[in-house]
Parts: C-alpha cells; structure tokens; sequence
C-alpha cells in the first residue's frame, strides 16, 4: 500500500508540475505567437483568441523591412557582441578559476574576495560612462563586448573554481615531471577537461547577452549599433503601437535563445553542479 501511495503521489505531483509549466511557460508564448499572426486591428485588442485572419507571413516581411532591415543589423550586433564577450569569458574565466584554485596565497584570497564583491555590487552607470568615454570605446562594439565581460566574469570565475576543485592535482604534477610549463599545464592539461562547464558557461552567459537589454541601452546608443532587444522600440510609441508586428518581433528574438536552451538543459545543469560537493 505504501508503494502505491508513493507511486500516486509522484504521479500527481508531477501531474501538478505540468500544469504548473503549462501556465507559466507554455500559455504566455502562445499568446505571443497568436497575437503575432494576427492583424493590427484584432491584435490591438489584446485577447487570448484564434485569429480571424493569418498574417503570419505578412508580419514576419514587415518586421524584417522595417526601418532599412533593422532587425537583420540588430542580429549581426547581438551576435559579435555575444561570441566577442562569451570567447573572453571562457579564457579568462578558467585562467582566473584555475589560479585561485591551484595556488592559494593571500592575494589571491583577496582576488577571490573581489569576484565575491563582483556579483554583489550592482554596477554604477554614469562612472562606466566616463570611463568608455576617456578610453574612446564608449558607443562601439568593442567597447560593449568589454562591458559584457566585466559584468560576467565574476561568475565565470566562480563557476571555473568550482569545476576545477574537482579535477586531481595529480594530474598538474604529472605534467610538471613530464617537463611541461605553466602555460602548458593548462592549456594542453587542463582546460581540455572544463569542457561541461565551458558549455554550461557557453549557453548561459548567451543567452544572457543576447537577450540583454539595458546594457546596450546604456552604452550602445545610436541606430547603427542597434541591439535585438531594442528593435522592439520599432512598434512601439507614445500614441501608437503595431501590438501584431510588436509580438512577431518578440518572437522571432526569443526563438534562437529558447531553442538554445531546450538542446543543452542538460548541459546546462550538469556544469551547474559539477563543483557544488567540492567547489
């Protein structure tokens, strides 16, 4: 009898969890792809209904030419900005990692006390300005790629501790005997085993960049160096909004993100978890 209650309460509960995500996750981006398809009249009323008429075609054309191909600028921004800063965070982020893991001292206790600071602090907005500004980078690619990467290196670094924690000394030592340098030991040794939290860090820190929106609002401005996050202004106005050609934007920018997500789940939390016991 217990057996079977267990079984029916795993059953339910997970009965439970379904529904749950359903509502969550599931309803909202139906709402967004019906409102996608729809015209501007019947999409300006906002409701959770099956179209009258699909322009599904016709929305995703009008996106797409809007402003000069806007959106197709926006992508190749989001996507050098994002292979630019992640590329940076998985080299420093296991460089820094691997140090404080393997040589404990007392500066590196304090480095590691700034990475602690690094995700507490909220970053100051107007002081990063100025200093874009007095280095020239301020409104440029490079510039934005640099922000990414000092905002999320404090959690590459940790994230790369935590892994490296779990990987033997024994094999740094091995390598030293066998006449291999520093570099060598972890480029040719170790950074070859990081590759589940290379991908977890790889996903993540994506997503996170391509789907940012405030950062690039801050020190990205102008229309060359539009984002996919901020073509969303496109249909949007003080006395006036496209809501059908709103929703087919969103759409068409949370798609790449959300099919990332889906393949590497696993990967994901695998990576998360590979130094929690050690780490």
């Amino acid at each position: 009898m217990s057996l079977r209650r267990t079984a029916a309460t795993r059953r339910n509960t997970g009965l439970l969890a379904l529904a749950v995500a359903t509502v969550v996750f599931i309803l909202p981006f139906l709402f967004i792809f019906l409102t996608a398809v729809k015209t501007k009249q019947e999409a300006a009323l906002l409701l959770f209904t099956w179209p009258e008429q699909w322009q599904l075609w016709q929305n995703l054309v009008d996106v797409v030419k809007t402003r000069n191909y806007m959106l197709l600028l926006a992508y190749f921004n989001s996507t050098v900005i994002t292979a630019g800063a992640v590329a940076l965070l998985v080299i420093f982020g296991a460089m820094v990692g691997y140090v404080l893991q393997r040589r404990p001292s007392g500066w590196n206790r304090l480095i590691y006390a700034c990475v602690l600071i690094g995700l507490m602090v909220p970053p100051a907005v107007v002081p990063t300005i100025w200093v874009l500004q007095g280095l020239n980078l301020f409104k440029t690619i490079h510039g934005m790629i640099l922000i990414q990467v000092a905002y999320g290196l404090a959690f590459s670094v940790l994230l790369y501790r935590g892994f490296i924690s779990t990987i033997p000394r024994d094999l740094d030592e091995a390598a030293v005997i066998d006449g291999a340098k520093p570099w060598q030991v972890f480029f040719k040794v170790i950074l070859p085993l990081l590759k589940p939290v290379t991908v977890t860090l790889v996903v993540v820190q994506s997503i996170a960049i391509f789907n940012d929106f405030t950062n690039p609002l801050y020190y990205l401005p102008g229309k060359d160096n539009v984002t996919v996050q901020l073509t969303l202004f496109n249909f949007q106005s003080q006395f006036q909004s496209q809501f059908n050609l709103l929703f087919m934007n969103i759409l068409l920018v949370t798609i790449p993100p959300l099919l990332v997500f889906v393949f590497f789940n696993r990967q994901i939390v695998a990576g998360m978890t590979a130094g929690a016991v050690k780490g």
